[in-house]
C-alpha cells in the first residue's frame, strides 16, 4: 500500500489525525479529499487513498471525529458522531476546515480539489458542495442525502455525483428525490445514478449483512468507482 503520513488538523479545539498520501513526482498536483464512514478512517479509506494516489492525485483522508477515531460498535459510533449529527454547522465547519488546509498545502494546487465521501462521508461532501465552497467536484458513494440546509440557487459550484443502492435504507427513494429537486433547483451540475437491488456499504468488500441493509456489490462498486474518476479526471485532471 501507498506510503501514508499523519496530517493533522486543528478544529475549533479538536486535533484531527488525518492521513496523507502524495505522488512521487514534484508538486503542486491536484488533490482529492476522503471523507470516511459513520465508522471513522479505517482501512476501506485507506484503500481509498491508495487507489487515488496511483491515479496521480495527492489523497487527504479526513478525521472528522478526532484522534483518528475509529469504531464498528453502534454505541460507540453514535456518541462519536452526534457532535456532528446535532450541530449541521459544526459540520460544514468541520469539512471545511480540511478543506482549507489541502487549499493551503505546498504540494497541493488549490484550485483543483475533489472531494469524495462514503456513508456519512458521502452527507459530508454534499454539505461541502452546499456550502458554496469552490472544490471542483463531489463524488457521495452510499451517502446520507438529507440536509437542514438546502442548497440556495447558485451556491453549488461543485459538480455532483452520487452513487447510491435502490434498497439502501438510509438513502430511501424519497430522499433521492429530494436531493434531485434540490440540486435541480439550486442550478447546480449533477448526476445521480441508483443501482436496483443494491444495498448500503456496496463499496466495502468487508459488508455482509443484506439483512440489516448493507452488502457489497462488486458490479455497483466498479461502477461507480470508474465513474468517478472520469468526473474528477474532467474536473480537476491528474
Amino acid at each position: 500500500m501507498t506510503n501514508l503520513r499523519p496530517i493533522a488538523c486543528l478544529h475549533e479545539g479538536t486535533t484531527l489525525a488525518g492521513l496523507i498520501a502524495t505522488p512521487a513526482t514534484p508538486g503542486p498536483h491536484p488533490a482529492v479529499l476522503v471523507i470516511h464512514t459513520a465508522f471513522g478512517l479505517g482501512d476501506h479509506m485507506r484503500g481509498v487513498v491508495d487507489r487515488l494516489v496511483r491515479q496521480g492525485y495527492v489523497a487527504v483522508a479526513s478525521d472528522m471525529y478526532g484522534a483518528g477515531a475509529y469504531s464498528e460498535d453502534h454505541g460507540e459510533i453514535a456518541e462519536m458522531i452526534k457532535p456532528l449529527r446535532t450541530d449541521p454547522n459544526l459540520l460544514r465547519r468541520r469539512v471545511a476546515a480540511w478543506y482549507d488546509l489541502m487549499k493551503a498545502h505546498e504540494v497541493i494546487d488549490a484550485n483543483r480539489i475533489a472531494a469524495v465521501g462514503y456513508c456519512f462521508g458521502g452527507e459530508c461532501v454534499l454539505e461541502l458542495a452546499r456550502s458554496g465552497a469552490d472544490v471542483k467536484a463531489v463524488v457521495s458513494f452510499h451517502g446520507l442525502l438529507t440536509t437542514a440546509k438546502p442548497a440556495v440557487p447558485g451556491a453549488v459550484k461543485a459538480q455532483v455525483a452520487v452513487y447510491t443502492g435502490a434498497k439502501d435504507p438510509h438513502a430511501p427513494r424519497k430522499h433521492v428525490e429530494a436531493l434531485r429537486d434540490e440540486l435541480t433547483t439550486a442550478g447546480a451540475r449533477w448526476q445521480i445514478t441508483e443501482f436496483g437491488e443494491v444495498y448500503h456499504a456496496f463499496t466495502d468488500p468487508e459488508a455482509d449483512t443484506p439483512d440489516l441493509g448493507r452488502a457489497y456489490d462488486a458490479v455497483a462498486d466498479a461502477i461507480s468507482w470508474t465513474g468517478a474518476l472520469a468526473l474528477i479526471g474532467a474536473a480537476v485532471g491528474a
